[in-house]
């Protein structure tokens, strides 16, 4: 089984195993050695927001009042700060703590079903359209008529057929952007299932990331600004859907999570300059008193001096 499972009883089950197992394996490593740094990462607050956060959030549309799950998500961040604490009991007093997300999590309306709306828009032929919903593989791609084809995820990856660049490509190369630009638009406008505008956000690789590596979409795309996942199965008849193509998963990430320092960090100014993720390693690294490599995203949170 995965976390994408109704059993819900097991995946509790399953969740507080892990984290229990993680923290005792923690404590122990943490208890043998003479560490400078040490760090661990628990995956259970990711996934008790994908499989409970319906039982929990009333504006969510299967939200049953009194269910069994209510509390869940509550318990076990309660659960999980004993966890801390009893791991902070090994730490003495000059020892400094960080708690970072790499992620937030917020409602998931529903899925845009990203490949049945290529379809629709005559960007993606198909070689025959499958009877019933199924993952879209690149053999049942009729490349001679296709401009584009999408990956699904919490987010959507869009490839287009470039000539030159794709063994069966029918983009000319010098339209390529003016094609880009034209999908961008119409990816903009994508609507929820009343027609209404639910602001999707469409991201260039190359504005976005430092350096392009391995084989990068040729589009980034936050549907609904990530109120909504993609899905990328085809056969399904629709360009909405509100269960998981693959499992019943209830939460999206958003862009804002959770940071934790007993640092003496400097503080942000408002909107115009929060912390980033990026900062993290950073100021670890001014903690030390290391250099900060020039290439670096991000600069340290550390005030002057507070290291010292």
């Amino acid at each position: 089984k995965t976390f994408r499972t109704d059993d819900k009883d097991w995946l509790l089950e399953q969740i507080y195993e892990m984290t229990r197992r993680r923290f005792k394996a923690f404590r122990h490593f943490y208890a043998k050695g003479d560490y400078d740094f040490a760090m661990m990462v628990e995956m259970g607050v990711d996934r008790i927001h994908h499989g409970f956060w319906r039982y929990m959030d009333k504006n969510h549309r299967l939200y049953e009042p009194g269910n069994k799950y209510e509390n869940a998500i509550h318990d076990y961040y309660v659960y999980l700060d004993e966890e801390i604490e009893r791991t902070l009991e090994l730490a003495d007093d000059e020892t400094e703590l960080m708690i970072v997300s790499d992620h937030g999590a917020k409602t998931m309306v529903g899925g845009i079903c990203i490949n049945e709306w290529l379809q629709r828009e005559g960007y993606l032929t198909l070689k025959e359209q499958p009877p019933e919903p199924k993952r879209l593989t690149t053999d049942m791609i009729d490349w001679s008529k296709t401009k584009a084809w999408g990956a699904g995820g919490y987010y959507a990856r869009i490839f287009m057929n470039v000539e030159g660049r794709e063994p069966e490509g029918i983009i000319p190369a010098d339209k390529y952007e003016e094609e880009r630009e034209a999908l961008c638009e119409k990816l903009r406008g994508i609507t929820g299932e009343k027609c209404e505008g639910i602001g999707t956000v469409v991201y260039h690789p190359e504005h976005v990331y430092e350096s392009i590596v391995n084989i990068p979409p040729d589009l980034i795309v936050h549907l609904g600004n990530l109120d909504w996942r993609s899905s990328g199965s085809v056969g399904v008849g629709a360009i909405h859907m509100f269960e998981n193509d693959t499992g019943p998963d209830d939460a999206n990430h958003a862009q804002q999570g959770i940071f934790i320092s007993s640092m003496k960090l400097r503080e942000p100014v408002a909107q115009k300059s929060p912390y980033s993720i990026f900062d993290i390693t950073p100021t670890v690294l001014d903690y030390f008193g290391i250099d900060v490599p020039r290439d670096m995203i991000g600069e340290s949170l550390l005030t002057d001096g507070s290291w010292l």
